[in-house]
């Protein structure tokens, strides 16, 4: 059968909407954008236990008294794991994702329930909403939307949507017929019908929907965490790369406590919205622990608490404005850099934060996959990244988004790309031996991240040159995944092959071989490159030239990677900040302040 290219006819469509239609995304970037930053200030504005206060006393009321002391007490949690303002980024994400998914979703819903014909046509559109893989759904979003908020919104929203209207259609369509034609009988018109009739009474089913796309949506967060929305899911995203099960523990914590107190809310004011559900309500004997204060009563109890929050100035104060200084090169000027999970990556990010904010600049840093950043980078959603092997490593993402960025220059090398086993495996100690010892290792090499550039040179290059296509499979994973396996069969000592690169920590930590690779392979080896934005040294030339000049040995790198391995998640600017303390004059030899 001939072969379909339907993939290029789809990569044919989105080209043309990203070359026609940007005007059109860029306003709904700025729409969403302007919504989710909005209510992210509302929600980060109040001190964390003052929220945590409001959202319990809205537990109270509609739920009970329990309701209210465990939701206060969850939230405290979060705020207590240091997670409250990503906590309230992917709140301010779900919501905004929420809101436009019952936008277009209820009236879809109403309009499917009243003609057959559009429940027909919209059903297998639904089907495939709902079976997509959801990170599928990140690739046009990151085309159409760039990087960052809106991007994962829209994904979110997208992801979400299918069970809106499914159960708004339902929920109108399960209306008993009979009330529906006594009501058109006294002659209401098919509006009032809707409003006063089927609606109210589908409220229950509809509120259930309103459910499912709020967990839906907390469903995808981290998947959108990927390309660069922060919030608890990209701390999840972080904790992965990074294979800090503690830290990715805490952010999963933060996510159920966020799934919890929302579901059990929606599922609560659809009781109190529907006529059926406060008559059934009104029906149960209250206790102590369900007992619910009226309206008044709960708006009285948050006024109180923001008066005295005022009160004890828990509200934050304003901070002075700094004195300019001599080393206020940046006065503030925003710098955004963007960073792959791997050491180097993570060391040298964190480095050049350091070293920026000493010179006034305020720096933000996000991680992503290999190709999100480069597609950020080309797009000029972010400034610089620091982690580029080249020219054989990421030669793909150079090839494809050369023209778009700036090469800032080598700043380490030569590094090289291994396969690697622990050095109890005898006999095996070149690429050549494998072969014959295929069985050991189960014929499996244990990979990283598919988009990598070392697995596209494995697969295409170096298993052909020794003829080890036909009897290894290379299993595609993760960084995190690899080292997990790497340390699980170590721990036994069985035998494992895997994929690895110099520099990389693992070699301290583990004895470990590096295979030989007489024919070459996998080629001299790469430098370590400073990829910018297209004019970013024209706009930063301070900047620039620092990036230009910078070097590190490997003394330097390795030395940082395991400062920042000791310090833990979350803590890689105090591992800096210690390591550059300990090494006097590299601020300035690095970052020089120029007369």
């Amino acid at each position: 059968m001939p072969r379909l290219h339907l993939g290029d006819w789809v990569d044919s469509g989105v080209n043309w909407l990203v070359a026609h239609m940007s005007w059109l995304f860029d306003a709904i970037r700025a729409v969403v954008e302007g919504m989710y930053d909005g209510i992210d200030g509302v929600l980060t504005a109040p001190a964390p236990l003052l929220l945590a206060g409001i959202l319990a006393v809205l537990a109270w009321w509609l739920r009970g008294l329990a309701a209210g002391v465990l939701a206060f007490a969850g939230f405290a949690l979060v705020d207590s794991l240091d997670l409250w303002d990503r906590a309230m980024s992917t709140l301010a994400l779900v919501l905004v994702a929420t809101v436009i998914a019952l936008v277009i979703s209820v009236p879809l819903g109403i309009w499917a329930a009243r003609s057959r014909a559009v429940s027909a046509a919209v059903r297998p559109v639904l089907d495939l909403l709902q079976t997509m893989p959801s990170m599928v759904l990140l690739i046009p979003a990151i085309l159409f939307f760039g990087l960052g908020t809106a991007a994962g919104v829209i994904a979110t929203l997208i992801f979400a949507l299918a069970p809106g209207v499914r159960m708004t259609e339902l929920g109108i369509r399960q209306v008993d017929a009979e009330l529906v034609e006594a009501a058109e009988a006294f002659g209401t018109t098919p509006r009032d019908t809707l409003l006063r009739v089927q609606l109210p009474l589908a409220l229950p089913t509809i509120m259930a929907g309103v459910n499912q796309v709020i967990m839906l949506g907390l469903s995808m967060v981290v998947i959108a965490g990927m390309v660069g929305t922060g919030g608890l899911g990209g701390a999840v995203n972080e904790a992965i790369g990074q294979l800090d099960i503690g830290f990715g523990f805490e952010a999963g914590v933060g996510i159920v406590v966020l799934a919890i107190y929302l579901d059990r809310m929606t599922s609560a004011l659809g009781t109190q919205l529907s006529p059926l559900g406060r008559r059934a309500a009104a029906k149960v004997r209250p206790t102590p622990w369900t007992y619910r204060p009226r309206p008044a009563v709960a708006v009285v109890g948050v006024v109180v608490l923001a008066l005295v929050a005022s009160g004890l100035g828990i509200f934050g104060s304003s901070s002075g404005t700094a004195s300019a200084s001599a080393s206020d090169i940046g006065r503030g000027k925003e710098i955004k850099i963007g960073y792959i999970p791997w050491d180097e990556g993570i060391a040298s990010t964190f480095l050049w934060k350091e070293l920026l904010e000493e010179r006034g600049f305020k720096v933000t840093t996000t991680q992503y996959a290999a190709g999100p950043l480069y597609t950020g980078l080309a797009t000029g959603q972010l400034d610089f990244e620091t982690d580029s092997w080249l020219p054989v490593t990421h030669a793909e993402y150079w090839k494809k988004y050369g023209k778009q960025l700036d090469d800032l220059g080598k700043w380490y090398g030569p590094t090289s790309l291994e396969l690697t086993v622990p050095s109890y495996v005898k006999d095996v100690n070149s690429l050549a031996d494998l072969k014959a010892h295929a069985s050991e290792f189960g014929g499996k090499v244990v990979g990283i991240e598919p988009s990598a550039g070392m697995m596209g040179l494995l697969k295409s290059k170096v298993l052909k040159e020794y003829g080890l296509d036909g009897s290894y499979q290379v299993v595609d994973g993760s960084t995190p995944a690899m080292l997990a396996e790497l340390k699980r069969a170590y721990a036994k000592r069985q035998p494992i092959l895997v994929t690895l690169w110099s520099p990389h920590w693992a070699y301290s930590e583990y004895d470990l071989k590096k295979l030989k690779d007489p024919k070459g392979a996998w080629g001299s080896g790469d430098g370590v490159h400073t990829l910018s934005r297209k004019g970013f040294s024209g706009d930063n030339p301070e900047v620039g030239a620092w990036l230009k000049d910078f070097s590190m040995t490997e003394k330097q790198l390795t030395g940082l990677e395991a400062a920042i391995q000791k310090a833990g998640q979350g803590k890689e600017q105090d591992a800096v900040r210690t390591w550059l303390k300990q090494n006097p004059g590299l601020v300035d030899k690095w970052a020089p302040i120029r007369k």
